[in-house]
């Protein structure tokens, strides 16, 4: 395509012809929230450009008991900033932008009515799926789908649910090189400026949360700010420093090699295809640096995309979780447990294990867990709970409740991993059978006090005053 998209990220979801009597082409920037490095965003500017046409960009923000599930004013303070920022970049480039209080499917049907072709965003998780299923009943126009959220897309890399990530890796490593390529950005022909499309002014994200009905208990965060402004901001900042010690510092969340980016991925503020094409070109690093960052962020991250669009009702227990991983979870839950708390207790860190509180007190106050902790702090759920279907519902919960990038596909599935997702079995213990058991003496290969001070430090930045 002129635009520099590669064809396997388009999909025709119709055999419709563009409308000859559209003012605009519309394009619904659900899953990327961003101005710059979005294929779907471009493709619009093409075909736009094409029918000597503006382009419109259009969200829907879900409000009140139609809100985005477990969704709370942290996650939408940093996705409201998030959508400021991308207002800023569209003005600029003379794209149109309406946000409005809808479902996503709702301000399309609308938009479409004078539009002359519809160019979709993709996401996976079953509620997008259910928005495009809406979107294509309503909408008789041509409506086009381009995936901007994975380097190689999902259907692509695998026609099945992967067991692993051994088993992924060199599907995505065959077509890495096809799909890891730069996005020009388009001159926009044709200025939306004269257009008059009735929509909330998000110039103030914080006075549109205000206005919002939603669960205010978990407050916004004052360690990560939403936009693609500060996501490039940011990660200029870890390449030009702690990219140099990802390789070894990774698994230790002492060592500060963590570049953040999960949040701004998770809300569609950044492009992975730019991560991955930063990590290439940084002058910093070594080889062993780049191969680690990129397995995470092309193949683990992929193989999560993986697991959601390939299972139904992935947050459910019986359906997320492999058959013999329930079985042997099954037939230890008889087994003894030591210690058993509540949900509450676990969401205010009153457990016996001091570090697990420490890292449910980053959790909780700063939205954000270094990897290595998540995996313990999911592990010692399951021990911790009566059941391993409880465990699992408390887990997922809390997750989705107070990290930033919760209600994503790397948290369904990392959680589903605690009991057995994309694992085999190993030694037999008790109450986990033969799942993958996490002890205390996993946190020896960590600087314990060192972390402990850094979260200190991080919780007492997030107090008032």
């Amino acid at each position: 395509m002129a635009s520099g998209i590669e064809e396997g990220r388009v999909t025709v979801l119709n055999g419709a012809e563009p409308s000859a009597r559209g003012r605009y082409v519309l394009c619904l920037l659900q899953q990327a929230n961003r101005s710059r490095f979005n294929p779907a965003l471009e493709l619009a500017v093409e075909e736009a450009n094409r029918l000597g046409l503006p382009v419109v960009a259009c969200f829907g923000l879900l409000d009140g008991s139609n809100g985005f599930p477990e969704a709370n004013a942290r996650h939408y303070a940093f996705l409201l900033e998030g959508l400021a920022d991308a207002a800023k970049g569209l003005a600029k480039r003379g794209i149109g932008f309406v946000i409005r209080k809808a479902s996503p499917a709702e301000i399309a049907a609308d938009l479409s009515r004078q539009a002359a072709l519809l160019v979709l965003d993709r996401g996976y998780l079953a509620i997008q799926k259910r928005w495009y299923a809406e979107i294509g009943e309503a909408v008789k126009i041509r409506i086009l789908q381009v995936e901007g959220d994975v380097v190689v897309p999902v259907t692509i890399a695998s026609d099945h649910h992967e067991h692993a990530a051994r088993t992924l890796r060199p599907k995505i490593m065959r077509r890495i090189e096809d799909f890891l390529q730069p996005l020009p950005t388009l001159k926009v022909r044709h200025r939306a400026d004269g257009l008059r499309l009735a929509g909330l002014d998000i110039a103030d994200p914080h006075a549109v949360l205000d206005g919002m009905v939603l669960d205010r208990s978990v407050a916004p965060v004052r360690r990560f700010r939403g936009g693609e402004t500060e996501a490039r901001r940011r990660l200029r900042v870890w390449l030009a420093g702690p990219f140099a010690r990802y390789g070894a510092g990774r698994g230790r969340p002492e060592a500060a090699a963590a570049s953040h980016m999960s949040p701004y991925l998770h809300f569609g503020q950044i492009s992975p295809v730019e991560i991955a094409l930063a990590i290439r070109r940084a002058r910093t690093g070594s080889e062993e640096d780049r191969s680690a960052y990129l397995e995470e962020l092309v193949v683990r991250r992929e193989l999560a995309m993986n697991h959601v669009h390939y299972t139904a009702d992935y947050d459910r227990y019986e359906h997320a979780v492999p058959e013999w991983a329930r079985k042997t979870l099954a037939a230890a839950s008889g087994d003894r447990r030591a210690h058993r708390y509540s949900e509450r207790e676990l969401a205010e860190g009153r457990t016996h294990d001091h570090y697990w509180n420490v890292a449910m007190a980053e959790m909780r106050e700063t939205g954000y867990m270094h990897n290595h902790l998540r995996m313990y702090w999911g592990k010692k759920i399951l021990e911790w709970s009566p059941s391993p279907e409880e465990g699992f519902a408390q887990t997922l919960r809390l997750n989705n409740r107070y990290f930033l990038d919760g209600r994503d596909p790397n948290s369904f599935t990392n959680v589903a991993w605690v009991y057995g997702l994309h694992d085999r079995p190993w030694a037999r213990r008790p109450v986990f059978g033969t799942v993958r058991y996490q002890s205390e003496n996993s946190l020896r290969k960590i600087d314990a006090k060192a972390y402990e001070a850094a979260v200190e430090r991080l919780c007492e930045a997030e107090r008032p005053g």
